[in-house]
């Protein structure tokens, strides 16, 4: 009697790569957004650089905002922009991968008047013929822009350059990738000289998968991108704001019935001495020790410490000079 040894069934690749079987698994179901707050703020981080890059080359006001994020596939969104605006193509080497941001017809021709100091008097483009050499030339300096933009924007959670390989008039050209593959688009809307336009950002969804866990956590402390103009002018404001400060030698407990027999006249002795420090307050918040002093025919404070919210003083003022103010 023959027996036959069981012969071992050959696993195909993929099973035998769980790495594989897991970006498979990742790429067919897409990206849900709404689990990733890190996306929407690092996108919002890219508008706020983009318009501020552009404040130092032009005179009139520009405004980039996120305007809306969506997932589908990269050919559809390809689509939408045929004869309609000019890509880029950016690789980025710590992603092993590349991406695409798109300019459309009424951002560029905006652009270019912007860039040459038009006021908007004159009636808009309305024109769908090729890009001019000079179209093309301020569509690059933008994407180079936009390049720096997105890696200081990213740098929240990946650490890669972006870098601009080349520009496409035509979409049908600008392959990066399969047409079906799964892709996120963002729309930024931008606007200058009462009027509008639209860039675009496709980004493959398989250089999205590996950052996920780091897209899906929040930032604490910061919900949004800061726009520098707005601090700037929080912060001057606030500086403007008057404050009173009261200087207290000393402070004496007396019951009511003591008060009531003081007598106009009375003498009520302290405790004080010259050496006594002072405390300064502000907003019956105690601020300051400080010492007093002669200055001019006037009295001075020379700050000394400074006072903890706890009640503790936790620094000594070592300056030579000391700061000085009129006691009150």
């Amino acid at each position: 009697m023959e027996t036959h040894a069981p012969r071992s069934a050959a696993q195909p690749a993929i099973l035998r790569d769980p790495a594989g079987i897991r970006a498979r698994i990742q790429e067919a179901a897409g990206l849900s957004l709404d689990r990733l707050p890190m996306l929407q703020l690092i996108l919002d981080r890219l508008a706020t650089a983009c318009g501020d890059a552009l404040k130092h080359r032009v005179a009139s006001t520009v405004f980039y905002a996120l305007s809306g994020v969506e997932s589908g596939r990269f050919g559809d969104f390809l689509d939408v922009h045929e004869h309609n605006a000019v890509a880029g193509i950016f690789h980025a080497p710590g992603w092993d991968g590349h991406i695409l941001v798109g300019l459309d017809r009424d951002l560029l021709y905006t652009m270019v008047e912007v860039l040459f100091g038009a006021d908007g008097s004159e009636p808009a483009v309305e024109d769908e013929r090729a890009f001019s050499a000079i179209e093309l030339r301020v569509a690059q300096m933008v994407f180079e822009q936009v390049g720096k933009a997105l890696e200081a924007a990213f740098g929240l959670v990946s650490q890669t350059a972006f870098r601009l390989e080349r520009t496409e008039t035509r979409m049908e050209f600008a392959v990066i990738g399969r047409r079906t593959n799964n892709a996120v688009q963002a729309k930024f809307l931008f606007q200058a000289l009462s009027r509008s336009g639209e860039m675009f950002l496709v980004i493959p969804q398989a250089l999205l998968n590996p950052l996920r866990p780091s897209l899906a956590k929040v930032l604490t402390g910061e919900s949004t991108a800061r726009d520098p103009r707005w601090s700037s002018q929080i912060a001057a404001e606030v500086q403007k704001a008057e404050v009173t400060l009261r200087a207290v030698l000393e402070e004496r407990h007396l019951t009511l019935g003591e008060i009531a027999g003081l007598q106009v006249g009375q003498v009520i002795g302290l405790d004080a001495t010259p050496a006594t420090r002072i405390k300064l307050e502000g907003n019956d918040r105690p601020l300051f020790w400080a010492r007093a002093g002669q200055a001019q025919g006037s009295y001075v404070l020379r700050i000394d410490e400074v006072i903890a919210q706890d009640g503790k003083d936790t620094k000594n003022i070592q300056d030579k000079d000391g700061a000085h103010g009129l006691a009150g």
